[in-house]
């Protein structure tokens, strides 16, 4: 019996998606609920599984097609055997029933099942980002040796197995990083299409220069108080919580009491309105190998630290592999962007619509610091507040950075509420 196998209905307000990667080809066999294909919309990647388990006998749609909601995909044939690969997919089930007389079961790129006789060979299993590394990449996966556990591929092991080629070697190598250097070409180019992610990223930006007066003001923060309360009790809180202490979840606080102080840099502007929000969402900046998402913590006023840093470890693992759902990247009144793990001394942040204010930290160095007429060495980091200028006014984007400064300085008002 064939099933078809249709787009899955997509979050709101997104109207189409791109087919990114098939796991499979036709006449290939899938088991149910084995991931068919990889949709990507302009934030998440949407994994499409198989509804039974069978043969996958036609794919409608190719790589790089655009698709929409229950849009047909592809046809798999219940309790089919797997055909012997093809150079065309079939044009017919009663062809791909012929195909399959004495056929044995073929390798497939989208699982990596290995079909040599060595008995200690067994199936690779990736996780979506590392699938999209090796395929952007044009890595052979089966060439890596996986460390994670049970040989699983990690993304490490991928930046493993380019380091220790060469282009002589890998002749794919050399087409597939832009700084490889061939003896008979040493000026290459390649052009690659944006991802949706990407080309979404640059819409956004691009959007927030046009549409809002970007201003941005600076301060610093003495960070000594809340380093020192740090090391006093991130042992114990690891140990109760079983996640670390880290400064996040205090910046994260302190730009709640900074929010409650001045509702407008929590606000956004919708026309000739300005919204304000009665809650906290506020959305923590995450590099993912398919470009900067912003994932949300909702109600973060009532968030403990604990559940701040267990929530932001949560969706930095998921950045890494792909899997951030729709939900968790929709909506979010405020956004806090963490440069300084990449070594930023300084920078002007670019604010995330509709939103109309985002908080950009940046790398602790140790500064000369003059305190109570002597001069001291203190770590130190400097903030930077973008806000749109037509609904918050500099008194209050600067306030509003000196209340943050003060919070962090002095961790004990966190917890007063003053």
């Amino acid at each position: 019996m064939s099933t078809e196998v249709r787009v899955p209905t997509l979050p709101e307000s997104v109207s189409d998606a791109t087919v990114l990667t098939w796991h499979k080809k036709p006449g290939e066999s899938i088991g149910r609920d084995e991931n068919l294909v990889d949709l990507e919309t302009d934030k998440v990647v949407l994994e499409v599984p198989s509804p039974i388990a069978g043969v996958l006998t036609r794919t409608m749609v190719d790589e790089g097609a655009v698709v929409t909601a229950d849009q047909l995909l592809a046809i798999v044939e219940a309790g089919a055997t797997a055909a012997a690969p093809s150079t065309e997919p079939p044009t017919s089930p009663d062809k791909v029933q012929a195909a399959q007389a004495n056929a044995t079961p073929a390798a497939s790129p989208g699982n990596l099942k290995a079909t040599e006789t060595d008995e200690d060979t067994a199936e690779q299993v990736l996780t979506p980002a590392v699938r999209r590394l090796v395929k952007e990449l044009n890595i052979d996966a089966t060439k890596i040796k996986g460390t994670g556990k049970n040989g699983r591929i990690l993304k490490s092991d991928v930046m493993t197995y380019l380091d220790q080629q060469t282009t002589d070697e890998d002749p794919d190598l050399r087409a597939a990083v832009p700084n490889a250097v061939a003896e008979t070409d040493l000026r290459q180019e390649k052009r690659v299409p944006m991802t949706r992610l990407r080309a979404r990223i640059a819409e956004r930006l691009v959007e927030a220069q046009q549409t809002a007066a970007i201003l941005t003001t600076f301060n610093e923060v003495n960070l000594k108080a809340a380093m020192d309360l740090r090391a006093r009790h991130k042992d114990a809180f690891e140990k109760a919580h079983d996640v670390r202490l880290g400064f996040m979840s205090f910046f994260v606080k302190a730009a709640v009491e900074a929010l409650k102080k001045f509702p407008v840099v929590n606000a956004s502007v919708d026309g000739n309105d300005i919204v304000y929000h009665n809650y906290f969402d506020i959305g923590v900046a995450v590099g993912s190998p398919r470009g900067l998402v912003v994932p949300i913590l909702r109600a973060v006023d009532q968030m403990s630290f604990a559940e701040i840093e267990a929530t932001i470890r949560t969706f930095g693992q998921k950045a890494k592999d792909g899997t951030l759902s729709y939900d968790e990247l929709t909506g979010g009144t405020f956004t806090i962007s963490n440069g300084g793990v990449f070594g930023s001394m300084l920078s002007t942040p670019i604010l995330n619509p509709p939103q109309s204010a985002i908080l950009g930290m940046h790398n602790i160095v140790d500064r000369p610091v003059v305190e109570n007429g002597e001069i001291v060495i203190r770590p130190v980091m400097y903030l930077a507040l973008s806000y749109d200028h037509r609904i918050i006014d500099g008194r209050e984007a600067v306030q509003f950075l000196v209340t943050i400064k003060q919070c962090m300085e002095d961790p004990a008002r966190m917890l007063l509420g003053v």
